[in-house]
Parts: C-alpha cells; sequence; structure tokens
C-alpha cells in the first residue's frame, strides 16, 4: 500500500503564500457574485415546454450513456422528445436506458461502442445517420479514470485513460464534424471537467486528458470560424466532482476508498450538457464552485492549485483502506452502480459512521 504524507505536513510548504492567503475568500465571492450576475452559469434546467420547443425531434449522439451523466442526459433529452443514439459498452445495460427514454416520449438507438476503437465511432456515427437522417448534437461524455500517485499507477493504465477519454473524443469529435459539414449544422458538446484548468494529484493522467479536451474544443472553434461554419458550434462542460458510479469504477491504487468532498450530485450538470447543445458557449463551468475556483486561479494559480492539492489530499488519505484494483477501465464491471447517481455521497457517510 503507497504512504501517503499527511496533510499538516505540506502545509510549510504554503508558508510564503500565506500573505495572499486572505483574498482567497473575496475572490471566491465575486466570482459568485459574477456568476449569479451575468447569467455566465451553465444555466438551470429546461421547463417541459421549453425542452420541448428546443429539443423535441433532434437527434443526439451520446457516448458513455449506460450510467451517470450520459444515462441522465439521455433519459431528460427523451422526456423533451428527442431522438437520442445511445453509446456504450454494456449493451444490455443501453437496452434498459432505452426502454427509459421510449417510455418518457423520445426514441432510442442502440449502438454498443468501445470509444477507443475509432472504426466502432465511424459505424456508431453511420447507424445514427442511417436511422434518423442526421445528427444535431453529439455528446462526448464516455471517460474514465485511475487515481494514485502517477509512479504508482501501471503505465498502461495511464495509456488507456488516454485511449479513453481523450482519443475517445477525437474520434468522436472527427466523426461528428464530418457529418456536421455535411448537413450544414450541428452541435459537438465534449465534457471536460474543473481539472480541464485546475489540475489535482493522483489523476495525473485524467487531468491530463481533461486539459487536453478544452484544448481541442477551442482549437475546433477557431477551425470553424476562419472556414465560415457559423453553424456548427463546439461547446466544453466543465463540472465539478459529481456523485456518479465513475468514483465506483475508477482504477485506484491510492491505498483508500476513492472519495472527495464537497461533491455534486448529477442533476446541474446534466442540465449544463443540454444547455449547451441548445446555447452552445466556449466553455460551461458547472456551478458555483467550479465558477469560483476558475476565476481564483485566474489570480492567484500558485496558491489555488497548492490548497486545491491539499484539500483533494486530504480526501484520499481520510478513505479507509483498500485493495489495489484495475476497475472497469478496460472492461466493464460486474455489480457495480448504473444509474446517474454512484451512491458516494452515501458510501462515504457509512464508511465515516462506521469509524
Amino acid at each position: 500500500m503507497p504512504s501517503y504524507p499527511r496533510p499538516g505536513s505540506r502545509l510549510l510548504s504554503l508558508l510564503p503564500l500565506l500573505p495572499l492567503a486572505p483574498l482567497a475568500a473575496p475572490l471566491a465571492v465575486l466570482a459568485v457574485g459574477a456568476f449569479v450576475l451575468s447569467g455566465c452559469g451553465a444555466g438551470g434546467g429546461l421547463s417541459a415546454e421549453q425542452g420541448q420547443r428546443k429539443v423535441a425531434g433532434r437527434v443526439f449522439v451520446v457516448t458513455g450513456a449506460s450510467s451517470g451523466l450520459g444515462r441522465g442526459v439521455a433519459v431528460k433529452l427523451g422526456g423533451y422528445g428527442a431522438s437520442v443514439v445511445l453509446a456504450a459498452r454494456r449493451g444490455a445495460v443501453l437496452e434498459e436506458v432505452a426502454a427509459e427514454v421510449r417510455a418518457a416520449g423520445g426514441q432510442a438507438l442502440v449502438v454498443v461502442t468501445d470509444v477507443s476503437d475509432p472504426e466502432a465511432v465511424r459505424r456508431l456515427a453511420e447507424e445514427a445517420v442511417e436511422r434518423f437522417g442526421r445528427i444535431d448534437v453529439w455528446v462526448n461524455n464516455a471517460g474514465i479514470g485511475v487515481i494514485g500517485r502517477f509512479e504508482d499507477v501501471p503505465v498502461q493504465d495511464h495509456v488507456r485513460v488516454v485511449d479513453v477519454n481523450l482519443k475517445g473524443v477525437i474520434y468522436g469529435s472527427h466523426a461528428a464534424l464530418r457529418q456536421f459539414r455535411v448537413q450544414g449544422h450541428g452541435v459537438l458538446v465534449n465534457v471536460g471537467s474543473v481539472e480541464s484548468r485546475l489540475p489535482l494529484p493522483y489523476q495525473a493522467s485524467y487531468a491530463a486528458t481533461k486539459h487536453a479536451i478544452l484544448g481541442l474544443g477551442n482549437a475546433l472553434r477557431q477551425e470553424l470560424r476562419l472556414a465560415g461554419q457559423t453553424r456548427i458550434q463546439v461547446a466544453t462542460v466543465m463540472p465539478w466532482g459529481i456523485d456518479t458510479p465513475w468514483w465506483e469504477v475508477a482504477g485506484n491504487y491510492s491505498g483508500h476508498s476513492p472519495r472527495v468532498r464537497p461533491m455534486d450530485g448529477p442533476e446541474d450538470t446534466v442540465d449544463a450538457v443540454i444547455h449547451a447543445a441548445i446555447w452552445p458557449r466556449r466553455e460551461v463551468p458547472v456551478g458555483w464552485k467550479t465558477e469560483g475556483s476558475l476565476l481564483a486561479h485566474q489570480v492567484m494559480p500558485v496558491l489555488v492549485e497548492r490548497m486545491g492539492a491539499d484539500a483533494y489530499h486530504g480526501n484520499v488519505v481520510s478513505g479507509p483502506p483498500a485493495p489495489d484494483r484495475v476497475g472497469a477501465i478496460y472492461e466493464p464491471m460486474e455489480g457495480v452502480p448504473t444509474g446517474v447517481e454512484g451512491g458516494v455521497r452515501a458510501r462515504m457517510a457509512r464508511e465515516d459512521a462506521g469509524r
């Protein structure tokens, strides 16, 4: 089991920055105020009437749709009357999601897909167009992660994270943009993270891929601008840590049960993805914690990164001991949550009560 220093032993490294620490809280308050007053947040959920008016009849491809954020987006789109193409590795679970989409009022097509396979992603696009005639929105949501000190994680696991999180987004974006150019319109929504700008320790390859996703999206926006493709848009959604099954299936070499506090529920990010599909923006931070952290990071990057790293370090070492696991990064796991919410907050409460 790896040995991690306790958080207190790291505070000495912050001493040169202590004169700036009082600015952190005011910056967070300013960030929240700017968020509220400017309307630059992710946007709230749509009313049923808005959803039907803006979404009904549109065709969405959603990767990672078998659980978590992807499942939540797919089912909510179904309730708005959308046609949803569901992509993930677990065919049986996708059929369950498809039944929910149809019961909510939408249409659904299941396409079993490993996004790390470019041919599988190409077929996904082809089957979507064959069934529905076009693709209005492509949501690159599928993602995996590995928790642990960089050198304690097998290098092949780091590579697998890149294969899914970055290459999968590249393959999906490539397929989507080719179709968008043919039909003359479309919205590409890539799901990044607060770690697209603010990296955390013990998730190095995950943070690297989320940084890259943001860079990819912004580069694509410039290419489209230069080509005069004003009806094709790209948005990157950047949520805080959210309670989905991701934590229960991530690879873990930290020696402790995966956890993070504070953690958001998935509902706001589900709404943010759909909002970005309708009103796309360059970057879509989700919630006041993300807005505040990113604004503070722009002003005091070293201090904010150190404070964030120490806070997450404290989360990691506070979890009960856990054996190493490869998780679901190569193959799906049996007996893990498949809902939208992962039950992580409830698990952490049980673990804390048990001690």
